[in-house]
């Protein structure tokens, strides 16, 4: 029963390799990967049943025992980021066979975009750091890709910084990884808890936390790393910017949550700390960025910095409420912010441009298109009572009861913001004057709307059946601030 672990990974990346001798044939590549994404889904959604049934599940490739040999781990926190992952990437796939040109389906589209979702899915479930890496860097070198489909001069350009940001914290990820084995002998993480808490997490442990804390926020785009995002995630088609702004950051996020609950949890002053003082920052600095744009896409963009912060916010405090918050707010960011990046992906095709100030009037054209944009907008912004308001309450709550004011004062001041950003949008896109022609408002969108409707009723869903959604939150938080249980499943004892 446990090689079930395996197929999330297994699936698309056979299925990757197998759509690479199809080139030519987009529609046997759109068949093919359409069944690849479903299979891949439909199985993660019966391994998280089955975690949550029998509880933590492991495989060791080769029948080699851990620490020794490779291992996955499935407990509920890697289901649920895998189940998100695998939806996010059916949804943006389907979307992109509405969107994308022949000639970029040509250039191996399909292979890559599976090839993503094995970095993706392998870095949730693997138990070790050195394969960790390993699916960073499968993950990374398919991004670098679908970055540049398309071959314009901006994307070229800025994907230039994209690739040379994510090399340099490549390299630094494996000087940590050869660090951390060269103190403690071992990368498997159940292990590397164990020897952390033998030895202690002072000096040569406590610099190992540091490097991998920068690494972690250059992938998950944390204060001051955040300055390759914006304008990397610009120049991509709608399908691919909504997949890496739903998806990539939050893999940063996860591995961040997984070693400092797991391993490096010894030294909580210090290190949850900092973490709480990077989310601040985060939250602050990415939503003044939001502000101060008037383009659609770049507002998105700024607004994944801004809501990153919550998530490590959860973490700073520490708490299982906090953390169950934090669980909550990366499964409604990573609905919400899909649903956002593809419904500016339909407002471009319309309009045939994302300046707030070259827009106006779609509310009359395309309604649907703006009251499901309005729906994720104020969700995104917290407003009850959508997924965003019960996902930002335990953290303000946790926040206020716990005497941390300040950052739940940000907390609250950058919902504000983000409440107004999202409007300026409602206001100089759907609202007003209408400034596209005829024949634009003619284009009929419901193509480019149904792949989104899942996503605006998931986050309908969020917030109406919050009380079971958070259930499950409490008991993934539970779970992390258990790590016995982790180390219990991986090493026997």
């Amino acid at each position: 029963m446990n090689n079930i672990l395996i197929l999330p990974v297994l699936i698309p990346v056979f299925m990757g390799a197998l759509l690479i001798l199809f080139q030519k044939k987009p529609m046997v590549q759109r068949i093919l990967s359409s069944i690849t994404v479903l299979l891949t889904l439909a199985i993660s959604v019966y391994l998280a049943i089955l975690v949550y049934q029998r509880g933590i599940l492991t495989l060791e490739f080769g029948d080699w025992q851990a620490p020794f040999g490779i291992v996955f781990v499935a407990d509920l926190f890697a289901t649920f980021m895998v189940v998100l992952s695998s939806l996010i990437g059916a949804i943006c796939l389907f979307y992109g066979f509405t969107t994308l040109s022949k000639k970029r389906e040509a250039y191996f589209y399909y292979p890559f975009y599976l090839f993503l979702l094995t970095g993706v899915n392998g870095a949730f479930l693997t138990g070790d750091l050195f394969n960790l890496f390993v699916f960073f860097e499968v993950m990374l070198i398919a991004s670098y890709i679908l970055i540049v489909f398309g071959g314009t001069g901006y994307q070229l350009r800025e994907s230039f910084k994209y690739v040379i940001i994510n090399v340099f914290g490549s390299i630094l990820f494996l000087v940590a990884v050869a660090y951390i084995y060269g103190v403690t002998g071992t990368v498997n993480m159940a292990h590397l808890a164990q020897r952390t808490a033998e030895i202690g997490q002072t000096g040569a442990l406590q610099v190992g936390a540091i490097i991998l804390l920068i690494v972690f926020a250059m992938k998950g785009a944390l204060f001051p790393l955040y300055f390759w995002l914006p304008r990397s995630y610009y120049g991509p088609p709608a399908a691919v910017a909504a997949l890496f702004g739903a998806l990539l950051t939050k893999v940063g996020i996860y591995a961040i949550i997984r070693v400092f609950t797991l391993i490096f949890n010894q030294d909580v002053s210090f290190t949850h700390t900092l973490i709480l003082i990077l989310a601040g920052l985060t939250m602050f600095f990415g939503v003044l960025g939001a502000v101060a744009q008037y383009d659609f896409k770049r507002i998105l963009a700024y607004h994944i910095i801004s809501q990153v912060g919550y998530m490590v916010m959860g973490l700073g405090l520490y708490t299982k409420l906090a953390i169950a918050g934090a669980v909550y707010y990366i499964a409604h960011h990573i609905i919400v912010k899909a649903a956002l990046f593809l419904l500016a992906g339909v407002t471009q095709h319309v309009t045939g441009t994302t300046d707030l100030k070259k827009m106006g009037g779609l509310l009359k054209t395309h309604p649907l298109l703006a009251w499901m944009f309005f729906i994720s907008a104020i969700s995104l912004a917290g407003i009850p009572p959508l997924s965003g308001f019960f996902s930002k309450l335990p953290l303000i709550l946790d926040s206020m009861t716990t005497g941390h004011y300040i950052i739940g004062g940000v907390a609250l001041l950058v919902g504000l913001l983000t409440l107004f950003s999202m409007l300026k949008i409602f206001i100089y896109v759907f609202w007003g004057k209408q400034t596209h022609t005829e024949e634009q408002a003619k284009i009929s969108t419901w193509r480019l709307l149904l792949p989104i409707m899942p996503l605006v009723a998931l986050s309908i869903i969020l917030g109406f059946a919050a009380e079971p959604i958070f259930t499950y939150s409490l008991e993934v938080a539970e779970q992390l601030l258990s790590p016995d249980d982790y180390i219990n499943a991986v090493l026997g004892g």
